[in-house]
């Protein structure tokens, strides 16, 4: 199959696939004279897993790595990619229930505990900590890993506690007292399982608007989020950490 038919049979862009080609993740079996790529079944496969690994919150670097690896076992990968999946389908029903009950209570018809109100959220995995390790290295990835493993449920409440506060407040001016109180609240709670220094704070903040899976995980607690943060850090660092 030709570029263009893989991108209508699959939904991947042809700008990807080439992109896939150049970086060395799916190079096609075949190239002809004219230059066009041909993709053959193995292809195909190779192309499926990927795409699962992409769903299940692997960066395309990670994937290549694994894929390269002499040890790489392609339906051991299929197997783990399924357990992956279906643990996130799970997560996915709790949190349908819960934004159910949240409907009910929000019309009245039934009072949801503190408790139930977050039933579902998972902050225990971090898709971003490979490009966290690139950025600051083991030792902080590892610290902040560390700490958030100790402080467990309270520290997940305090987080999601902070992000819909500054939810509530991502149609003001970002540098404005409360807003600046709000994102300082932000900034302590990041030091209390890391370590961040103003310039890394306000680089994490451009990293919640330049990847995608940032914007799209933060903007759960309200439409625009990442970006108001992204400001309101830039102002924090800018200002040396006065509100």
């Amino acid at each position: 199959m030709k570029v263009k038919e893989v991108a209508d049979l699959t939904g991947v862009s042809v700008r990807t696939l080439h992109h896939y080609d150049e970086i060395g993740l799916l190079v096609p079996d075949e190239v002809t004279e004219a230059g066009y790529r041909v993709y053959s079944d193995e292809n195909l496969t190779t192309l499926q897993q990927i795409l699962f690994f992409r769903e299940v919150g692997f960066p395309l670097k990670k994937i290549k790595e694994l894929l390269d690896s002499p040890s790489f076992n392609r339906l051991e990968a299929f197997e783990l990619q399924r357990d992956m999946l279906v643990a996130k389908r799970k997560q996915l029903e709790t949190m349908i229930e819960t934004i159910d009950k949240t409907l009910q209570s929000e019309r009245g018809e039934m009072t949801m505990t503190n408790e139930e109100k977050f039933k579902g959220f998972d902050f225990s995995s971090n898709p971003y900590e490979q490009e966290a390790r690139e950025r600051w290295g083991d030792k902080a990835v590892d610290k902040a890993n560390k700490n958030v493993a100790n402080f467990g449920k309270e520290t997940q409440e305090e987080m999601n506690r902070i992000y819909f506060k500054l939810a509530e407040l991502r149609n003001t001016d970002p540098a404005a007292e409360e807003s600046q109180a709000a994102i300082g609240e932000w900034y302590t709670f990041l030091n209390k399982i890391g370590d961040y220094p103003l310039e890394a704070f306000a680089g994490l903040g451009e990293m919640y608007v330049a990847d995608e899976r940032f914007t799209k995980n933060i903007d759960k607690f309200g439409e625009g989020l990442a970006v108001f943060m992204r400001d309101a850090m830039n102002v924090y660092a800018e200002r040396g950490g006065r509100e």
